[in-house]
């Protein structure tokens, strides 16, 4: 099993553009492998004082939140920049229905969402 928290994992497939399907972005990724499991994380931006109430909500479901991310750069200067993770396998479908949830989950608490990538371990 993988840990997001290895450092020998790599980003293997981004998409940061909320008009590209994700099964395009796997499709694009030269490097993913559909029979590995993967950290899945997604780039979102929340009021400080929603961090914590999302954080356990998404726990529920497998969800490490930690800050950082894509926000750091580009979310509005009161939000705080979070990445929210999890090991899983990589499908279009889940990946569409994972940025949905944080589309939602961001927009109920006067946040941004800023798309996801996903990291594996190297081949070989």
């Amino acid at each position: 099993m993988i840990s997001a928290n290895d450092p020998d994992l790599e980003v293997v497939v981004t998409a940061f553009d909320e008009a590209e399907a994700a099964s395009a972005a796997l499709d694009r990724s030269g490097t993913w492998r559909p029979d590995q499991p993967a950290v899945l994380r997604q780039h979102l931006a929340l009021p400080p004082a929603a961090v914590e109430p999302a954080r356990d909500v998404l726990a529920e479901d497998g969800w490490h939140v930690e800050p950082g991310g894509r926000g750091s750069e580009h979310a509005r200067p009161e939000l705080t920049a979070l990445i929210a993770h999890r090991v899983q396998k990589l499908d279009a479908l889940h990946c569409s229905q994972e940025a949905s949830r944080m589309a939602g989950l961001a927009q109920r608490r006067d946040g941004q969402v800023f798309g996801w990538d996903a990291l594996q371990s190297p081949p070989g």
